[in-house]
């Protein structure tokens, strides 16, 4: 019965629940714009008077993080914590060649689903829960992070101390394909820079004397791109690869930036190992290795199972079905869901395009998403 009371709030809501994404859409946020990224801050502070106690962390880089514990009904102590952000990737003047539109049963624009309407779901959750009288049983607790996109340098802190005072995590970010799965694993990554040092020499005139740094380095690229295993979900792609400073010198330095992807946290110590062991093929040149893990993975536990199976039963009182995806793509909820905090991803928008020209979401999927927030932190 409650379920079906969220859901038709969000219904009734939904022109304002369009008009409140347009707006943080309308607000460039690239992460590297401070200024950007504080106007959506300003944007979701004002949102959130009325409902919300806000707590704005300011930062001296990047755009400030906000912290919003909503003022909803509740029965008992602890707190329920939904994560999102406000930056995008879409740099300053994006929005002329990509405006706000409403065209085809979509909303289009920079960052409507990665992931502003996200976080316009977690305000009208507060807001549906608040109205409807929905007693809850923990506190409804939101972070919403300025540097996500470039893996949370200055939030990961915040969001950890959040994380240890949460029962679940739930996390905005978009669901996956056009049928709006939730996300109940996502792969780690790990960035790794391999540099040789060899011994310079002309080419012509005195080839032998020489060690290519170079060939070191193809040869020890062709070494880690072998560690890649499709069936158990390790990439490891040399993306960058750079040195030398003429044809017809030996070279003497290269480097080459290598990003690796894995499902579990043994693979991630396995192949942080393999690096570190690395030594070169010819005696005459180093190698030094430097770089680590970015992000764990977000495993797919028993208590990320009981999560998508508590949304799927909200969902199918909805009637709405509910599928789970593995992704390879990381979020901030690969750093809760690896200090063990039950955690459920791909809450947000459904939709397509995150970070292509098409981005894009399903305006009739907007209630039932909006309503499956409301309805998690109403049971959990």
């Amino acid at each position: 019965m409650a379920v079906e009371r969220i859901l038709e709030y969000m219904r009734e809501r939904q022109p304002e629940i369009v008009e409140q994404i347009r707006a943080l859409v309308e607000i460039e946020s690239p992460t590297a714009s401070k200024t950007g990224v504080d106007r959506v801050v300003d944007a979701v502070t004002a949102a959130a008077s009325g409902i919300a106690e806000v707590r704005r962390y300011p930062q001296a880089e990047h755009g400030d993080h906000l912290r919003l514990e909503f003022d909803i009904p509740t029965r008992g102590d602890g707190q329920v914590l939904a994560l999102g952000h406000l930056d995008t990737v879409w740099p300053l003047g994006t929005l002329e060649r990509m405006p706000w539109r409403v065209k085809e049963s979509r909303l289009w624009g920079p960052g409507v689903f990665d992931m502003k309407a996200g976080v316009v779901y977690m305000l009208f959750a507060a807001r549906a829960l608040r109205d409807l009288g929905l007693r809850s049983r923990r506190r409804f607790v939101a972070q919403l992070n300025s540097d996500e996109e470039i893996g949370s340098p200055s939030s990961t802190r915040l969001t950890k101390a959040e994380a240890r005072r949460s029962a679940a995590v739930l996390v905005a970010e978009p669901s996956f394909g056009l049928e709006g799965s939730l996300k109940t694993s996502r792969k780690g990554g790990a960035s790794f820079w391999i540099e040789a040092r060899g011994v310079a020499s002309h080419a012509g005139l005195d080839f032998e004397s020489g060690a290519s740094a170079i060939v070191e380095l193809a040869r020890q690229v062709r070494r880690v791109s072998a560690w890649t295993n499709l069936d158990r979900g390790v990439t490891v792609n040399p993306g960058v690869f750079r040195g030398g400073s003429a044809s017809n010198v030996v070279a003497e330095k290269a480097a080459a930036h290598v990003d690796v992807r894995f499902q579990t946290k043994g693979q991630a110590s396995d192949i942080t190992r393999r690096f570190r062991e690395l030594e070169p093929l010819d005696a005459r040149c180093e190698i030094h290795i430097t770089g680590g893990i970015g992000k764990m993975p977000m495993e797919r536990t028993d208590d990320v199972i009981r999560l998508f199976r508590l949304a799927q039963s909200i969902s199918a009182e909805m009637g709405v079905g509910l599928g789970e995806a593995a992704v390879g793509g990381g979020s901030d909820g690969n750093t809760t869901a690896a200090m063990g905090i039950p955690t459920i991803d791909g809450l947000g928008a459904v939709g397509e395009g995150a970070h292509a020209l098409h981005e894009s979401i399903l305006i009739d999927r907007i209630a039932d998403r909006a309503a499956l927030m409301a309805g998690l932190v109403h049971r959990l």
